[in-house]
């Protein structure tokens, strides 16, 4: 499943006019400090896809015409994609607070191929610079991030993006898969990002102490609990278990953004060992 980073613009990726808080000219056009470089890494380094998600008073009114809003969010767009930042989509709402629409923030609207789609919107974030982002990312079942000062609901209060970066960074990639046949009832649980702890239950005992050192090794975290027809013999169990444990790594690496192949040689003074892993997915 997709996970999604909802963006919001003004206050967010760019500075918001103090005067008008409208955004209508080249000339009140500054962008968020920080916003290219840590974005541009957040892009190549995480597994997130990016939807701008906007509230624009009255776009399209006397208020704020459409040929004043056009240049300085092309001027935007464009400028994110020369560092390599592309928004999947950009929903933009062009209600009035006062209107109520089920498109304009927090109501989720603009929004029903994420809630109803193949979305991970647990483990996906909203990030703005208002309450209304907290409450849309509460309202999506998703983690708000705020840009300013201090808001209980967000799992995350600062106004720099490089802290944003590190956060996510930061979140451990884990996955449990369940397997259940005639012969096997497996349950195996993998976090890439841990320190080489494993709690393994294969009833049998050469394979538990195999499996740990791919977690002490790996410095991954590795539990398994497994119910096999041991009585018939073990090769179910030990076929099972690797399906599993290649389906948990699957499901925990994503798009296998930054992952490289990785092999080695060891010659010892009685043996010679070499392996070759690649989840290239080839």
């Amino acid at each position: 499943m997709k996970k999604v980073l909802f963006i919001d613009r003004d206050g967010t990726l760019v500075i918001e006019p103090p005067v008008d808080y409208q955004l209508d000219s080249l000339e009140k056009l500054e962008f968020y400090p920080g916003a290219f470089q840590w974005l541009a890494k957040i892009v190549t380094e995480l597994d997130y896809e990016l939807v701008m998600v906007t509230n624009q008073d009255g776009l399209g009114t006397d208020s704020f015409p459409e040929d004043t809003f056009w240049p300085a969010q092309n001027k935007i767009i464009q400028a994110f994609e020369n560092e390599g930042i592309t928004f999947k989509e950009i929903l933009i709402d062009k209600s009035f607070p006062e209107d109520n629409a089920p498109t304009r923030k927090p109501r989720t609207g603009l929004l029903n191929e994420y809630i109803y789609g193949d979305y991970d919107l647990a483990n996906s974030f909203v990030i703005g610079d208002r309450a209304t982002d907290v409450e849309l990312a509460t309202n999506l079942k998703a983690q708000g991030i705020f840009i300013g000062e201090q808001n209980e609901d967000a799992v995350l209060c600062t106004k720099s993006w490089a802290e944003i970066y590190n956060y996510l960074k930061a979140i451990p990639r884990k996955a449990t898969v369940t397997r259940t046949t005639k012969e096997t009832d497996i349950t195996v649980t993998v976090n890439l990002d841990g320190n080489g702890q494993s709690k393994l239950d294969t009833g049998i005992g050469f394979f538990d102490h195999m499996l740990e050192q791919i977690a002490k090794h790996g410095n991954i975290n590795l539990e398994a609990s497994v119910k096999g027809d041991l009585e018939i013999d073990e090769h179910h169990t030990i076929e099972d278990v690797a399906i599993t444990l290649g389906e948990a790594f699957l499901k925990a690496l994503g798009s296998k953004k930054g992952i490289e192949r990785y092999g080695f040689l060891l010659p010892m003074d009685d043996c010679l060992a070499q392996v070759g892993i690649d989840f290239g997915g080839r």
